[in-house]
């Protein structure tokens, strides 16, 4: 599929933006702690002007350059692109019918012990070749582009052995050569366990990971530590043979238990710890007094069960939030940053202003971006 036919390059014409009201996003540096997250530095009706792709001035009556287009905004708002840090947007087939088993009074933890939720999207991406996952893939990510996301972090995972994990992130590479937009992968090795393997972690530690370091080094390195998938022991020897492959670090965690992961990535330096549902009050000032990102996916709460990470707390403690969609076919079948934002707000205590910075520079500062989620000359 040519992404080029749905998607017109911006940086084929000079663009002028009339009369917005301009979120700057400030120029204090970024990321931002805690309060700090919500200084947008708004401009009103200002002008933008946009050449070769890349924003050249910002203020009012600017000069047009010959043959720019121009837009009257009217007021409305002109702000950085979304960007969704953590998503499972690579899949294939439906996990539909897990909402009457969820109506019916069956939980998460439930469903994928009883073989089904990540073990049935396992099944269909082993099913599927490269060319299959890459196509859904590519049809997913037009869609986030025109709802105002331009860079994806987007992970493996389902596939639970080598061939299958690389298979997904030579997916992921594929689509993201079709697509305007910037494509982060990450290998989240550690997602659930394969019943059918005898010491499932110990071989993806011992395989896996040399295998995807070759083929990608310098890939993130992520994992699921909760109950019915990774226990704390082998998520921290994963990360320990990652790390010293000179791997960054991810982790999900605190999703419906705390398990002890979140103090464990402190101490292992991870980039972040992400779902944050279930920590504890120790747990969110610990990461709050460290450099780790805390990442937010409210849009799995509104999923799954109705329960959401308490963001204002981790805020009030000074900590270093990011927001994102956890896009994926069962618990968070959402790939919208605008949902994603409104939930934050709704369900986890932020202000819209600080939810826009969290969805925004923070979240490109968390993918090591300094060149977006910010509007500077």
């Amino acid at each position: 599929m040519d992404a080029s036919a749905s998607t017109p390059d911006p940086r084929q014409t000079a663009l002028v933006i009339r009369g917005a009201r301009v979120l700057t996003l400030g120029e204090s540096p970024w990321p931002r702690r805690g309060h700090a997250l919500g200084d947008l530095s708004v401009f009103e009706r200002s002008d933008v002007l946009c050449q070769d792709g890349v924003v050249r001035g910002v203020g009012r009556n600017l000069d047009a350059p010959p043959g720019a287009r121009e837009i009257e905004a009217n007021g409305r708002v002109l702000m950085p692109a979304f960007i969704d840090c953590h998503t499972h947007l690579c899949w294939a087939g439906s996990r539909i019918d897990e909402w009457e088993k969820r109506l019916a009074g069956a939980s998460y933890l439930e469903i994928l012990d009883s073989g089904g939720g990540i073990m049935a999207t396992v099944r269909a991406v082993r099913a599927a070749t490269t060319e299959q996952l890459a196509a859904g893939l590519l049809d997913r990510l037009i869609r986030v582009l025109h709802a105002g996301t331009t860079t994806v972090e987007i992970k493996s995972g389902y596939g639970l052995s080598t061939d299958h994990e690389l298979k997904m992130l030579a997916a992921i590479e594929n689509a993201a050569e079709l697509w305007p937009g910037t494509v982060v992968p990450t290998a989240l090795l550690g997602h659930a366990k394969d019943p059918g393997v005898e010491n499932f972690a110990q071989r993806t530690v011992e395989e896996t990971l040399p295998a995807v370091s070759e083929a990608y080094p310098g890939i993130a390195i992520d994992a699921f530590c909760e109950k019915s998938a990774w226990k704390l022991d082998d998520t921290i020897l994963l990360f320990e043979q990652a790390r010293q492959r000179r791997h960054p670090l991810r982790v999900h965690a605190d999703q419906f238990n705390s398990m002890g992961m979140t103090p464990a990535a402190i101490r292992l330096g991870a980039r972040s710890v992400d779902h944050l549902e279930a920590s504890t009050d120790a747990d969110l000032r610990a990461l709050a007094d460290s450099s780790t990102f805390g990442v937010i996916l409210p849009c799995c709460g509104f999923h799954v069960d109705n329960r959401y990470a308490r963001g204002r707390a981790f805020l009030d403690h000074n900590g270093l939030l990011a927001i994102a969609t956890n896009a994926n076919p069962g618990s968070a079948p959402c790939s919208s940053m605008p949902m994603a934002i409104a939930l934050a707000v709704r369900a986890c205590g932020l202000t819209p202003w600080e939810a826009i910075g969290a969805a925004t520079a923070n979240a490109a500062a968390l993918l090591g971006f300094t060149d977006r989620g910010v509007i500077v000359e």
